[in-house]
């Protein structure tokens, strides 16, 4: 479905929970760990909710939002609280999940994505700290349907980044979600896998007509699990959207959920406000004060970040931006790159042709063969030096190209260095003129038709003699020294 609206401008704004990267909960000291372990076995009173406990703000928790919020480039107040946010549902065990409302962790920051008109900047409204919920499994039992209760959950750091409504597409919400990701993959604050629910999104929709600086009536969004299920269920609501204002009739505010089967929203709610919630300070836990030496540890702690190191692979290794992007995608991925060219302690002109040919062999034959795998970076078998090697092999004249695809063959399977495993196929290119001369002799007398054809000036015969000669020695012949000796021989006769 790609239908977008013609007479009206889409206004769509993200809301993206991810779990924080802590070994304890936030108010209490039970693991953090849950998805391996037995239902209701990583629990204690504070996270059951049980009457009289009291609370212990988890530092890690606090640390990791204010650096997610320095890589967005937020402000970080001075003054921070949590609050009491008030629903019930079962997934709830107080009645209430403590969450930030007036003064977050931070406010007012920015992602800028790559759109097919360029740059943009999606305006990042704050990003702040709670905790998580249980979590509910539905049974479908021949006594009809009931719901089970898993605690393990319950409390886990969970970091809240609310946008700006700034994106106008389906497409442009995608991309957020991507580099939002890819950052807080970077920044090693969460592993932010939608699949495994550690990265959550809802989504606020509405249409408004072009030229018009109000917003419509939002929709929003839920029970999204992949990117491409965010994308295809804005796309519908932007059709659903569209037909109910073509034909007259009203949006409604209010809660709709993706049923990704038949790839379409329902309603499940009519959507709250922000007082429905009864929002009040949390009285077991103290107001947080937020020093600015914190904040100058925390931002000198951030590695470097997806766009800056783009612009440096541009700078430093001479390669064009769509290949840095590719390369900068995962950090192990840009890690790798750095490793193999790094190994080869060249410098200058030598040391961007190094980097160039990593990154055609990274991009090329190891990212087909880990698509074909479904391999990550962190799981290929070849060493980023062992690459490094390879390349400098076939840069020295060691081996030929051909040969090279073939050894990176074995090395991919087996994890051997390049040296053992040319040694082993006796795949050392032949360079010598006398030792290829005879070989090419033969190729020229075996083959009277391409003869005469370049000597009836067709030149591109020599092509097809140079690989008889490649043939003939598997492929380790130089083709250069080939290609001379052939036209000596060709000349001369």
């Amino acid at each position: 479905m790609t239908t977008v609206a013609t007479d009206y401008e889409v206004v769509i704004g993200l809301e993206v929970h991810a779990q924080l990267l802590t070994r304890s909960k936030m108010f209490c000291g039970c693991s953090a760990e849950y998805s391996a372990a037995p239902p209701n076995t990583h629990v204690c009173p504070v996270c059951l909710g049980m009457p009289g406990v009291l609370p212990v703000i988890n530092r890690r928790a606090v640390e990791l939002t204010i650096m997610t919020a320095l890589a967005l480039d937020c402000e970080i107040p001075e003054q921070s609280k949590f609050d009491r946010k008030n629903y019930h549902y079962p997934d709830l065990m107080k009645g209430y999940q403590v969450s930030q409302y007036d003064l977050p962790l931070s406010r007012d920051g920015w992602l800028t994505i790559e759109t097919e008109e360029g740059e943009r900047r999606v305006g990042v409204t704050r990003v702040h700290l709670e905790e998580d919920t249980a979590r509910l499994t539905h049974v479908d039992g021949p006594d009809g349907s009931f719901s089970l209760v898993d605690v393990n959950r319950s409390g886990v750091p969970l970091m809240e980044i609310v946008s700006e409504p700034d994106m106008r597409s389906p497409e442009e919400a995608r991309l957020y979600l991507v580099k939002l990701r890819q950052v807080l993959r970077y920044a090693g604050v969460s592993l932010a896998n939608m699949e495994e629910g550690n990265f959550r999104c809802d989504a606020n929709v509405s249409l408004r007509p072009r030229g018009s600086s109000s917003l419509g009536v939002k929709v929003e969004v839920k029970n999204m699990n992949s990117f491409r299920s965010v994308q295809r269920a804005l796309e519908y609501e932007v059709e659903r959207q569209t037909r109910l204002l073509d034909g007259g009739e009203a949006v409604v505010q209010e809660t709709r959920g993706w049923v990704e089967s038949e790839g379409k929203t329902v309603s499940q709610r009519s959507k709250e406000y922000a007082h429905d919630y009864r929002y009040f300070p949390e009285p077991d836990l103290p107001p947080m004060q937020v020093n600015r030496e914190l904040v100058s540890r925390l931002r000198a702690a951030l590695p470097e970040l997806p766009d800056e190191k783009r612009r440096r692979f541009e700078e430093a290794y001479g390669l064009t931006r769509y290949e840095a992007e590719l390369l900068v995608e995962s950090r192990a991925r840009a890690d790798y790159h750095e490793a193999a060219v790094a190994a080869s302690g060249l410098r200058g002109d030598a040391r961007l042709q190094r980097a160039k040919q990593v990154a055609n062999w990274m991009l090329g034959d190891m990212a087909r063969l880990q698509n074909a795998q479904n391999v990550d970076i962190e799981a290929v078998r070849i060493q980023p030096e062992q690459l490094g090697q390879l390349v400098a092999m076939v840069e020295g004249g060691q081996i030929t190209g051909r040969s090279a695809k073939a050894v990176f063959e074995r090395m991919w399977r087996e994890g051997r260095s390049p040296h053992e495993i040319v040694a082993e196929e006796g795949l050392a290119q032949i360079s010598g003129v006398d030792e290829l001369r005879g070989i090419v002799e033969r190729v020229i007398a075996a083959s009277d038709r391409a003869v005469a054809d370049y000597r009836a000036g067709k030149t591109e015969a020599v092509q097809f003699l140079v690989g008889q000669v490649m043939k003939q020695t598997k492929g380790r012949a130089n083709p250069g020294t080939v290609r001379d000796l052939l036209l000596e021989i060709l000349q001369n006769g």
